[in-house]
């Protein structure tokens, strides 16, 4: 199953990368190439300072070695090796009309003395973080994220947009980090669902990214904005970054595995600004993103 899946990921880098540089029209991914001094490494692909899309990464990994100390104490476990493997991504467009967009598909086994598995599991999902609320766009994210899990089973959709909705929640704002999208994690082998059959679902999801997204790019590209709604963009991503250091698992396991710190932060945007005790203008657009943020809705 890892191999296989580790297969899919690089497909899918590939074909994602690809979409990403034919919207942008100019810019195009750079790659690094690293290894990880206790075992395994990645491919990182950046983008920087294109016509649509100012920063953002398509990065896979596959990693494996002894389990760290924190990652015991998390999984409740004693010492043992694992794998993990997955593909991550966060892209920020220049123009505060169009929507940062984060996605992750990833796979973890760990194993005993004897090197063999002894638990394994899928999680990941994917998630829009507007700047301005176009509910049109909001409709289409997760109209094509239920798609995705209504071909697996019904209760896909509702159940990871709720845990979406409560994984993506910067608590010490008391507000989301976006509009949400699918989270799943944990999705083991049981009576019902066997891993072939997560592994099916789980590329289904990675499949639909393009497919979310572009057309949300296509549509708000080319609209015009000023420097207020560029601050108030920057104001957001702020709200974006406490996140990430604060609350993100990703974010910290890899800090916590001595994983590369350039792949872990590419998901920080280039500018950034916290405004202190800032609020938006009563009844105007950047209020009424505010709005739903604290209070998440069911946009379908």
């Amino acid at each position: 199953m890892k191999n296989k899946f580790y297969t899919y990921i690089q497909t899918l880098q590939d074909q994602i990368c690809k979409g990403l540089e034919d919207i942008d029209g100019t810019a195009k991914f750079r790659e690094d190439l690293w290894d990880r001094p206790e075992g395994g490494g990645g491919r990182t692909r950046v983008i920087e300072n294109g016509n649509v899309f100012e920063k953002g990464g398509v990065n896979i990994s596959a990693v494996h070695g002894k389990l760290p100390d924190s990652m015991q104490k998390l999984f409740n476990v004693g010492e043992a090796d694992f794998f993990a493997c997955g593909l991550s991504l966060v892209i920020h467009p220049k123009n505060p009309m169009v929507p940062t967009v984060h996605a992750n598909w990833r796979y973890f086994e760990m194993y005993d003395d004897n090197g063999n598995v002894i638990n394994s599991w899928f999680g990941g999902g994917q998630d829009l973080t507007p700047y301005y609320l176009f509910e049109e766009d909001a409709k289409h994210f997760h109209q094509t994220c239920k798609t995705a899990c209504d071909k697996h089973n019904p209760e896909f959709y509702p159940n990871y947009k709720k845990k979406c909705d409560e994984y993506f929640w910067n608590a010490h704002r008391n507000e989301a980090r976006g509009i949400g999208g699918l989270f799943f994690d944990y999705l083991k082998e049981t009576d019902t669902m066997k891993m072939e059959d997560w592994y099916n679902f789980v590329t289904e999801v990675g499949n639909s990214f393009l497919q979310a997204y572009v057309p949300i790019v296509e549509r708000r590209k080319d609209l015009p904005y000023t420097e207020a709604n560029r601050t108030w963009q920057e104001i957001r991503r702020g709200r974006y970054v406490e996140f990430n250091l604060v609350h993100d698992k990703g974010t910290l396991f890899g800090l916590k595995t001595n994983g590369r710190i350039e792949s872990i932060l590419m998901s920080l945007p280039p500018h950034v600004q916290w405004v202190y005790d800032h609020h938006p203008e009563g009844g105007s657009d950047e209020e009424k993103l505010i709005q739903v943020l604290e209070d998440p809705i069911e946009w379908l």
